[in-house]
């Protein structure tokens, strides 16, 4: 949606059905789709392998690489989004505290060009919301920095109204890919 709000038309691809993808969807292998016709590339690999909640991170595929790969062969320009801990070569991390939301969600940004980030405003939160598979730890419970929230208002505090509180779980917040579209548009130009 951030991508939309900034210019871009979106086209969205995943292995997993994406009933509420709001944009144009297909279903199929991302290494299987052919780049040329796309003027960027924004990639999401699974995030599990590096995930702080995962108990079994040798049981997850490690993707990563092969995404970064796949995309500097493109010569596109291209954002490799992932967790903390991702092996992200450059970029940037964006924080819910950049945008005024009551989410934090620390997030890497890989990008084929170089960008400077805004400042965390951490001391001007609050206690924020997490929102995660399982409320932000492996065990369920909210950690002592953050607060789990209302589970059926993930949608309202990620700003995605459409999505599911699970898919928010999978997701970043739109003004996260909207800040990254409107530096992408200015690379583009």
């Amino acid at each position: 949606m951030g991508l939309f709000r900034a210019g871009f038309e979106v086209v969205g691809y995943d292995l997993a059905p994406q009933p509420n993808y709001p944009f144009e969807f297909h279903q199929q292998d991302a290494f299987d789709v052919d780049l040329s016709g796309f003027d960027a590339v924004w990639a999401s690999p699974p995030c599990q392998a590096y995930s702080v909640i995962t108990r079994d991170k040798a049981s997850h595929p490690d993707l990563y690489a092969p995404t970064r790969q796949l995309l500097i062969e493109s010569q596109k320009p291209y954002i490799i989004e992932n967790v903390i801990g991702a092996p992200y070569d450059s970029g940037i991390i964006l924080c819910g505290s950049m945008f005024d939301m009551c989410v934090r969600r620390h997030r890497n940004f890989e990008t084929s060009w170089m960008m400077f980030r805004p400042q965390c405003r951490h001391q001007e939160q609050g206690r924020p919301i997490t929102v995660a598979g399982h409320g932000g730890r492996a065990d369920g419970q909210a950690s002592r920095h953050s607060a789990k929230g209302i589970y059926s208002e993930w949608p309202v505090y990620m700003g995605m109204p459409w999505a599911t509180p699970k898919e928010c779980t999978q997701a970043i917040p739109p003004a996260y890919s909207e800040y990254l579209g409107d530096k992408l548009m200015t690379v583009l130009a």
